[in-house]
């Protein structure tokens, strides 16, 4: 009964709820099967770079710096993604929303000390049902 206790609920509400507004747009633009599955494959590997904490970023952003070449060809891809931001500002934002309710259920995690794993499968479910939920509502409503 205590890890029920320790678990943060208001985080996984807010990412619940983050997913199901994904789950409701990707419901309301009657999206293919494979996109469906590609937004499962997508929110899975997502979560695993959140939740893993073996994963240093820090040595991947040595290789991208090494040389003068890299360091423009990444200056050039953040200006690309950079216009992308604000051209689809929607969809930006909706990501943003996404990524941060899912950092901070993380950050809730981690605060209470409960194993990665736990996170992980709890983020993960919550994410799911919340995508699920989305298209549910959207569906009858």
């Amino acid at each position: 009964m205590s890890i029920l206790k320790k678990i943060p609920w208001f985080s996984l509400i807010l990412v619940l709820l983050s997913y199901s507004t994904l789950g409701w747009l990707i419901f309301e633009e009657k999206a293919p099967w494979y996109v469906r599955l590609i937004t499962v494959v997508t929110i899975l590997l997502s979560l695993i770079c959140i939740t893993n904490p073996w994963l240093k970023l820090d040595d991947y952003s040595q290789i991208f710096f090494k040389s003068n070449a890299r360091t423009f060809g990444m200056a050039i891809l953040a200006a690309f993604l950079f216009f992308l931001m604000i051209a689809w500002f929607r969809v930006f934002l909706d990501t943003l929303l996404i990524i941060c309710a899912t950092i901070l259920a993380r950050l809730d995690f981690q605060a209470v000390s409960l194993k990665p794993a736990l996170a992980f499968g709890c983020i993960f479910s919550c994410s799911l049902i919340g995508l699920g939920l989305g298209a549910l509502i959207n569906h009858y409503i």
